[in-house]
């Protein structure tokens, strides 16, 4: 599973990796989770506000921090794509 972090490194990104973190953690899947804080390569994913969160190549949030529960879900729906 491949998770990025987009953003510059603001205190809501910072958050966001760290609920990301919190949430791999309770459902016990081992990630790597790459910051991306390159403007020029956050654009790329079409993200006008940060942070967001890219599970698999595919932008799932963007401007705001969801819960550690919505994270969560969103982990577990690419997990389950995946197969």
């Amino acid at each position: 599973m491949e998770i990025k972090i987009l953003g510059m490194g603001c205190p809501k990104c910072k958050m966001l990796e760290e609920t990301t973190r919190k949430a791999l953690q309770e459902l016990g899947i081992n990630a790597e989770i790459e910051k991306v804080q390159d403007i020029e390569k956050i654009m790329e994913y079409n993200v006008m506000f940060t942070p967001g969160l890219v599970v698999n190549g595919e932008v799932k949030v963007a401007g705001k921090v969801p819960s550690k529960e919505e994270i969560k879900k969103i982990i577990q729906e690419c997990k389950e794509q995946a197969g």
